[in-house]
């Protein structure tokens, strides 16, 4: 199944101004109908293991066109991407999510959570500090580790707030987000084999986001026990 993503968005790259959006809605509206389509069918796949999201609309989970510009130094108006977030608590959630990224030479799958606020980001340490070691044996599990590498993202050059430098986990500890991430080439957009990719991928991530959700629920319930 040939799509229509790349072509349409190298042009608007190339022509990121109100005028060629204007010029072109009917083509714009054409591929966002079919990336509509696409999240569907990958929500409904999604909401097999995450049935908190079988009542979720493709629409809901897709990232705007438009760009906010107010506070931005880059006043180009559009977004040169197609992008979708699937996550229980919505696609503004703080939790763990399934992440599409479709940009021409720069596509990407990813899961997890990016940048947690501080509170979320203190709850998750607390649980790799109870149970590092189901964390570590998630990210270490063939399958998941040739799907994905490891962890990525920022982490703190020193140790962790109320953590001992020879922690056992100290490495995990270290990490300010909790993500991991694929490619996909211009080939598997264009073809349509990004979707079961996608699929296949997600599926691997769910130890890893049950992990992450667990961390956000328990650490509260553990803290009114101490």
């Amino acid at each position: 199944m040939s799509k229509n993503y790349l072509p349409f968005l190298s042009e608007l790259s190339r022509n990121n101004h109100k005028d060629w959006m204007d010029a072109n809605r009917d083509w714009y509206q054409e591929v966002r109908a079919e990336f509509l389509e696409d999240v569907d069918f990958l929500l409904k796949a999604i909401s097999q293991w995450e049935p908190e999201m079988s009542n979720f609309k493709a629409k809901d989970c897709v990232f705007r066109q438009n760009r906010d510009i107010r506070f931005s130094a880059n006043k180009e108006p559009y977004k040169i991407n197609f992008a979708v977030y699937f996550s229980v608590g919505g696609k503004k959630s703080n939790g763990p999510g399934y992440y599409l990224h479709i940009q021409p030479g720069q596509s990407f799958l990813a899961g997890g959570i990016w940048m947690p606020p501080a509170d979320f980001l203190k709850k998750i340490r607390q649980e790799i500090d109870y149970s590092g070691n189901e964390l570590s044996a998630i990210l270490e599990e063939p399958d998941f580790k040739k799907a994905f590498g490891g962890l990525e993202g920022e982490q703190l050059k020193t140790t962790p707030k109320g953590y001992e430098s020879d922690h056992p986990y100290i490495d995990l500890l270290r990490f300010k987000s909790f993500i991991v991430s694929t490619p996909l080439s211009d080939q598997e957009i264009n073809c349509g084999k990004f979707r079961q990719k996608a699929i296949d991928h997600f599926r691997k991530m769910k130890p890893f986001h049950d992990f992450l959700a667990r961390a956000i629920e328990e650490s509260e319930s553990r803290e009114g026990l101490l």
